[in-house]
């Protein structure tokens, strides 16, 4: 059996980017295992969790709450890639590349959250 998420571009994406940070923070120093890798692990598998539990979600609320979750994960990773950067820990060219992953999937996320808003009925204003 197939769940809904597994078809999802955004999870494929999300599975992608812990594949990523998985490999990336192997090489980071050993004093760091409980550290930024630690962070960086749980924050990645966040985001395709988050993704994969909004789709067993029935109202727009839980989906709007779970994209959002899953978005703010994303940014956590972004701001400790930059600090593995700044401490040496990953090369410019890494960050960069990661960073534009994580702008595609971000892009996409909130595109999903959009589209779980209710539209503003303009004879309500």
């Amino acid at each position: 059996m197939e769940y809904s998420f597994e078809t999802q571009e955004v999870w494929h994406m999300s599975r992608a980017l812990v594949k990523d940070i998985y490999l990336v923070t192997s090489t980071f120093p050993q004093e760091e295992k409980l550290g930024l890798t630690n962070q960086l692990r749980r924050a990645s598998i966040s985001v395709s969790s988050n993704i994969a539990e909004e789709s067993i979600r029935w109202s727009k609320i839980d989906h709007t709450k779970f994209y959002e979750i899953a978005f703010v994960r994303l940014i956590e990773i972004l701001n400790q890639l930059i600090l593995s950067a700044d401490l040496g820990f990953l090369s410019e060219a890494t960050l960069n590349k990661l960073r534009a992953k994580i702008s595609r999937l971000g892009g996409l996320l909130t595109a999903l959250y959009h589209s779980t808003q209710k539209p503003i009925n303009p004879s309500t204003n």
